[in-house]
């Protein structure tokens, strides 16, 4: 094996072999650390303007601080280190080359002390140590795949059509079964090193067992880049067990790490809308919009998307750059690349629009589709509509339809619905999730309130013990 790595190496004509700097061994690798830095800011913006950023000044210098000072006993102290806590319901953490990683706000309502967060983060920051993504992305280019799916003449419509950047792409990568052991691994180092009780990475992983067990709703991005939380818990104790390390005053941190999450947003946030069914219910933009059947569908903080169920058409919904349904038709169909029908006047449940059929050419093949531009409010809305060329016709009419069903919302009860928030409870005697549910109705399952305090519903709690609870409302179901 050693003999054919070094022919590998010395045979590609572009290639290199570098060491890795968290486990000394030599790997293929094509990508340099300034290329990774310079991918990873590009993938930060992007990150950012799709997430978005958890609007909490505080807590995002707490997680700074607790990343810089678990990533200055790393390999490789002196990338750019940035920590972000991102405004995401899933229960996830993530990492891009160059130093970037990033928590969402519900996997800090999931864990229950700075160690867990302490090992979660060093696990991620593992990744980079680790080179994962780069050396993924070499082997990728050695295989001729790339990440690029194609580009397209015009920059808006690539984005309009899901083809990843190469900065975006490599949130996509999945790691082996082996990355994510070793990524395990140094989290372990990583965490010990800062004086943690690494040990509680057992208790993150069998939270996320439990959450998968559940449903999986609020994970879906962890399962596809840190699978089988269940199945690494044994590996993790025998790294554990090798470190041979005395835990005796290590940090845990319980109390400290609970109190920052005190009035946090917990789950989806209503006001940034959400879908009820196939309907979409926007209150902060008093809008909403029924999609087609079956299509899979996805709000983020710039769009809101649906794809066929054979993934050969999609429609998009984002604000519009115009002041006037005209001025935005005719900013959108001007970009190069695209091929625009005549626009035409229109009326949408009493909103005044503009529409056009239109047409790009990609590396692929011709894009077909329809763009609508409406009026509402001080905010004109772009719909997007497309599909390739030999699809189109059979996508048209469901497209057309869940277009034209964008109207206003008035519905007082939607209009008024706020987010749910975490609060801190201190037990004044023995009881349970499960009776205190009783008492304090929550707006989530007894099930989801033992899980983020880690405990069984029925596991008896002592007397001034800290619980998380959830307040709020409910979000109203289908009609």
């Amino acid at each position: 094996m050693k003999r054919a790595a070094a022919l590998l190496c010395a045979g590609l004509l572009f290639a290199g072999c570098a060491r890795n700097p968290a486990t000394g061994k030599n790997e293929l690798m094509l990508v340099s650390e300034s290329q990774e830095v310079a991918m990873g800011q590009q993938a930060d913006s992007q990150v950012i303007q799709s997430i978005g950023l958890y609007p909490d000044p505080a807590l995002q210098s707490y997680v700074q601080d607790l990343g810089k000072k678990l990533a200055a006993s790393s390999e490789r102290p002196n990338l750019p280190w940035t920590f972000r806590v991102v405004d995401d319901p899933a229960v996830n953490a993530f990492a891009i080359p160059g130093g970037f990683v990033y928590v969402t706000r519900g996997l800090l309502t999931h864990v229950t002390n700075e160690a867990q967060l302490a090992t979660v983060m060093g696990h991620e920051i593992g990744h980079v140590t680790a080179r994962h993504t780069a050396h993924e992305m070499s082997r990728e280019q050695v295989a001729n795949l790339g990440l690029a799916v194609g580009s397209i003449a015009s920059s808006q419509i690539a984005k309009y059509a899901g083809v990843a950047s190469q900065a975006l792409g490599v949130l996509f990568l999945k790691f082996s079964r082996d990355n994510e052991n070793q990524a395990d691994e140094l989290g372990v180092r990583y965490s010990s090193r800062a004086n943690f009780d690494s040990r509680q990475m057992d208790s993150v992983m069998a939270m996320l067992d439990k959450l998968e067990q559940q449903g999986g709703s609020k994970l879906p991005q962890w399962l596809e880049t840190h699978p089988d939380p269940g199945n690494r818990i044994q590996h993790i104790n025998q790294v554990l067990a090798a470190t041979k390390k005395d835990f005796t005053g290590t940090t845990i941190n319980r109390q400290p790490y609970e109190q920052r999450l005190n009035g946090m947003v917990f789950g989806m946030n209503p006001r940034e809308g959400f879908f009820r069914g196939t309907e979409f219910l926007h209150p902060d933009l008093r809008f909403r919009m029924t999609f087609p059947n079956g299509w899979q569908t996805q709000n983020s903080k710039s769009a809101v998307a649906a794809m066929s169920p054979q993934q050969d058409a999609i429609i998009e919904l984002t604000l519009a750059q115009g002041s006037s349904p005209d001025q935005a038709a005719r900013t959108f169909l001007s970009q190069q690349g695209v091929q625009a029908g005549t626009v035409t006047r229109a009326n949408i449940n009493g909103l005044t629009a503009a529409a056009a059929p239109f047409a790009a050419t990609t590396q692929n093949g011709t894009l077909q589709g329809q763009a609508v531009f409406i009026q509402y409010g001080n905010s004109v809305f772009q719909l997007l509509a497309y599909a390739p060329q030999a699809s189109w016709s059979a996508n048209q009419g469901a497209a057309q339809q869940a277009i034209s069903s964008f109207g206003p919302l008035n519905d007082p009860s939607i209009l008024n619905l706020q987010p749910q928030h975490v609060t801190l409870i201190t037990l004044d005697r023995r009881t349970t999730i499960a009776e205190l549910a009783k008492q304090r109705p929550a707006p989530v399952s007894v099930a989801t309130l033992a899980l983020i305090n880690q405990v069984d519903q029925n596991a008896p709690l002592e007397p001034g013990q800290i619980v998380k609870w959830v307040i709020g409302q409910s979000v109203p179901a289908t009609p």
